[in-house]
């Protein structure tokens, strides 16, 4: 048995515990903090700077006034928004969801994939994800116990690519789910119907589950979003995840959903009960009323943030980088390489002094951290005449000739 003095020597037991030793302060609250403290414009962490729909936010005042939700919701979200989330999935993607046994509402997408991971994941299994990829997909798998494969999409004419063959290869008889990012962030890379189906066919070859962040199913500027769940064989296989805070711009509302097949859902719902539980009540009869806003609603916010991506891609580009222009989503992935710059970390802590504008680097978003070293990413969620300002800031770093 080891003596007080030899448990002194070996220094005291880290309080973390391992699965979680390699994540530490996110790198969005660091350049916010940053942002704050030079008095930059944050183009970092995705959030817009105006709030969504006049007539969603009275709703959800309304709701608070009338004493809806301001107790307990039921856990598996709602009624009301249970039935407008099935309406959403028949409207917009023609697939049938059961609002009472294939419909759960959760504390956004990032519970619903933390749920969805938790719930079907042992210990020891492989999960796939598109690398480079959003943070927590990491947290996630390790917190229930996966060892995470990246497969890593790279920039070929001009955007981001699927190496479908890689895909395969990743595969192995330890693999229980693909965890699958379209619109993809942060590349802004658009699945197609190809590519979808390529991954479908060897879901149902393999017997895989997939777990499908769909939240930027509405900002797609080219192409069309297509959900995996409406492929043949992936209905039964797929847990889709949908949110209301980018496609409302409420983000700090915090509702988001899980659509799948019953005993998905009652599996993620298992796992769920004993986070949240829930959350966000007199948001979700809010929510309700926002699935429901008319089609001129959605195809305007796609229209307003296609212009934004077109003018922040043009200040980037006469500012020195090159500039993969996103399909989806509101992110702008660019390479500082031009710019003579190689190592986006040091770049993006030094950008506020330089110029006084916040991005992220993308290596955070790698396990193959020398894959993201030269990408940085930039948001474009925000006011024109903010983006403008950002631009005429960037400028300064192109080079000079």
């Amino acid at each position: 048995m080891a003596t007080m003095d030899e448990h002194l020597r070996s220094g005291p037991r880290p309080l973390l515990n391992r699965r979680l030793a390699e994540f530490g302060t996110t790198i969005f609250a660091e350049m916010s903090a940053l942002a704050v403290r030079t008095d930059s414009i944050n183009l970092g962490q995705g959030f817009p700077d105006t709030d969504g729909p006049e007539e969603i936010r009275e709703a959800a005042v309304r709701a608070l006034r009338d004493g809806r939700g301001n107790q307990y919701p039921p856990g598996p979200g709602v009624p009301e928004l249970r039935a407008a989330i099935s309406g959403h999935q028949r409207r917009f993607h023609a697939l049938e969801f059961d609002p009472d046994t294939e419909v759960l509402v959760t504390a956004g997408a990032t519970e619903a994939i933390a749920a969805a991971l938790l719930a079907l994941v042992e210990p020891g299994d492989e999960v796939i994800a598109l690398e480079p990829y959003y943070d927590s997909y990491a947290a996630c798998v390790a917190m229930a116990g996966g060892r995470r494969v990246p497969v890593t999409l790279r920039p070929r004419d001009g955007a981001y690519r699927l190496d479908l063959d890689e895909l395969r290869d990743a595969v192995t008889d330890r693999t229980r789910l693909i965890l699958l990012n379209t619109p993809h962030n942060p590349t802004g890379t658009v699945l197609g119907r190809e590519e979808l189906a390529a991954i479908a066919e060897l879901a149902v070859e393999r017997d895989l589950l997939v777990v499908s962040d769909e939240v930027y199913e509405h900002l797609v500027f080219d192409g069309a979003h297509l959900p995996i769940a409406s492929f043949p064989g992936m209905r039964e296989r797929t847990v889709t995840i949908g949110s209301a805070g980018k496609t409302f711009s409420f983000t700090g509302w915090k509702v988001g959903w899980v659509t799948a097949a019953p005993e998905l859902v009652s599996a993620v719902r298992s796992a769920k009960q004993y986070l949240t539980y829930v959350s966000a009540g007199p948001f979700q009869y809010a929510v309700a009323e926002a699935l429901r806003l008319p089609a001129e609603y959605f195809h305007g916010l796609r229209d307003d943030l296609r212009a934004k991506r077109d003018l922040l891609s043009a200040g980037l580009t006469d500012a020195g980088f090159t500039v993969y222009r996103p399909a989806g989503t509101y992110f702008i992935t660019t390479d500082i390489r031009p710019l003579g710059e190689k190592d986006g970390f040091a770049f993006c802590r030094a950008l506020p002094e330089r110029c006084g504008v916040v991005a992220i680097p993308n290596a955070v978003f790698y396990d193959h951290r020398e894959e993201g070293a030269p990408f940085v990413r930039f948001a474009f969620c925000k006011r024109e005449a903010v983006l403008r300002d950002a631009v005429d800031r960037l400028r300064t770093l192109a080079p000079a000739g």
